[in-house]
């Protein structure tokens, strides 16, 4: 007894039984129809495909998909740009809480007010002393606001200011130190770093509207240093 069916075979010697659902190997319609002729159904150009099992909708996912499988993780800031910044904010801060404690107060061997109002008389500048203590109180309190990171865009910008007015003054001795203006740069970039970087998520700052908004907050600020070192090189001197 025949084991196989023996009906009629395709063209090209294939028999009518094969791994495919519903039958032979080319079974497109569900029938026997070989590629081309009827496949195609008549008097059209469509494809028939009900041979093949359905498909899933690709839109539609299944039902025990979620998304804690998916082992991707999404892109997010990790904790490195807080801890950058939080050193820059310590080591331009500490240094200028220590410059305003020598204008102010005389320590670490400063002048004082007294010694540094004769410091700006003799720079050419009108109200020298008005200006001694407007530039060490900004030192003083914009150092240590940068390294609570309280109110950072404001105590940026006034410290980027000194510093422009420093190096307007300076800039004849040249770039590199002890007479250029190297030093005054590089507190400058880190102030105007701090100023559009933002205080870091390491500061009492976090979630204010500064600090969601950065770009924003260092133009506005970035507009006021400008303004008050206009002001000091043009009403004070």
């Amino acid at each position: 007894m025949a084991t196989h069916d023996d009906r009629s075979r395709a063209s090209g010697g294939y028999s009518d039984d094969g791994p495919y659902p519903g039958g032979g190997v080319h079974h497109f319609d569900g029938g026997t129809r070989p590629l081309g002729g009827d496949a195609f159904g008549k008097g059209t150009k469509s494809f028939d495909t009900t041979g093949y099992p359905p498909v899933a909708d690709l839109e539609d996912r299944p039902a025990h998909y979620d998304d804690a499988d998916d082992e991707r993780r999404p892109f997010g800031w990790t904790a490195g740009p807080d801890l950058g910044l939080l050193v820059l904010r310590l080591a331009l801060g500490g240094a200028f809480v220590a410059h305003g404690l020598q204008k102010v107060f005389g320590l670490f061997g400063g002048p004082g007010i007294d010694g540094f109002t004769r410091y700006l008389q003799s720079a050419g500048f009108r109200e020298p002393r008005v200006l001694a203590w407007v530039t060490g109180v900004t030192e003083l309190g914009g150092g240590a606001l940068l390294v609570l990171g309280l109110f950072t865009p404001l105590a940026a910008a006034g410290v980027l200011g000194v510093m422009a007015n420093v190096i307007a003054l300076k800039y004849r001795g040249g770039f590199f130190a002890p007479n250029g203006v190297e030093l005054e740069a590089a507190y400058a970039a880190m102030a105007f770093a701090a100023l559009f970087a933002g205080p870091g998520r390491a500061a009492l700052d976090y979630n204010r509207g500064w600090f969601r908004h950065p770009l924003l907050s260092g133009f506005v600020f970035l507009v006021v240093a400008a303004g008050a070192t206009a002001a000091t090189l043009y009403v004070f001197r």
